[in-house]
């Protein structure tokens, strides 16, 4: 089974996407991580998350960016970072439409960049780390 979690193959357009999606992530998930209990707060008090889900999507975006960058258990980063942004669009996107705000002329932000994020998870899902991915040589080992 763990086997299976790791299995990828040598292609370099996992490598793109990974490192791509995990450095976007550092940017997001590190402040979260750096600055935890406010954070927590904001989550739990703010948006009404449940703690123990608070905690998960900050060790999701914190932890996993780097997992995704090392190809590190690719698959469990990229599902946690895409289960953030499906809570971010529900909790606080869907309802302004699905185009960022460019213009500055909503009360908030669409969903259209979280889509890409959810899609390009999905991909890292189904297909792994791809290559130069710490799962590739562990996958080996195994």
């Amino acid at each position: 089974m763990f086997k299976k979690l790791l299995h990828t193959n040598d292609d370099a357009a996992l490598l793109i996407l990974r490192v791509v999606l995990g450095v976007v992530f550092v940017a997001h998930g590190l402040p979260k991580l750096t600055g935890f209990s406010g954070t927590m707060e904001m989550f739990t008090t703010n948006l009404g998350i449940p703690a123990v889900f608070a905690f998960l999507a900050i060790m999701a975006e914190g932890l996993g960016s780097f997992g995704l960058i090392a190809g590190l258990l690719t698959r469990v980063a990229a599902f946690g970072i895409a289960v953030n942004m499906l809570v971010a669009v529900y909790l606080m996107h869907w309802q302004h439409g699905f185009f960022m705000n460019w213009f500055g002329n909503q009360k908030g932000e669409g969903y259209e960049y979280h889509l890409l994020v959810i899609a390009i998870a999905a991909a890292l899902m189904i297909r792994g780390g791809g290559k130069w991915s710490a799962d590739g040589v562990l996958a080996k080992k195994v």
